[in-house]
């Protein structure tokens, strides 16, 4: 079942294309995957890899996506290792909440300091908290324009 009618998603990925997204909404692009800021996090730079077409399950990623995503997850984690501080990232992938069937991945920053209540699944407690909670928009496109920054200055090129 194809679920593109009613995905959340592909709304986004379409405004980004459009050029109407803010920085937040639209980091980086490469030819097959976005990079964003998740919108209701209360963690700064927590990250999300999206494929750019509409597909719901890993099995249906082309091999040049897939090789792409795994030379991109490490562009992205060094990215924030020297933007956000982190000491190392976090990678999750589930796809499955009803409005965002999309295969995604978020890539999210493991703080030295971090409450061992909010490392490993404890992370999951950072989203889908209040507006008051959520990081501001302004500091998500601080951030952003930082990692578009960083990724844009390394070599982009598959090693392959």
């Amino acid at each position: 079942m194809n679920n593109s009618d009613t995905c959340i998603t592909c709304e986004m990925t379409a405004r980004r294309r459009q050029g109407q997204a803010p920085l937040w909404d639209h980091i980086y692009q490469t030819e097959f995957w976005d990079v964003v800021h998740a919108y209701n996090s209360a963690l700064p730079g927590w990250l999300v890899l999206v494929v750019q077409r509409h597909i719901e399950s890993l099995d249906e990623l082309t091999e040049q996506e897939a090789a792409e995503l795994g030379h991109l997850i490490r562009r992205v984690s060094l990215s924030m290792k020297s933007v956000i501080g982190c000491m190392k990232t976090y990678v999750i992938q589930f796809s499955e909440a009803r409005q965002h069937p999309h295969v995604h991945f978020h890539i999210v920053p493991r703080m030295a300091d971090q409450p061992p209540e909010r490392r490993s699944t404890g992370i999951m407690g950072y989203r889908g908290v209040s507006r008051e909670e959520r990081i501001s928009e302004g500091r998500m496109n601080e951030i952003g324009a930082e990692i578009r920054s960083h990724l844009s200055s390394q070599s982009h090129e598959l090693p392959f």
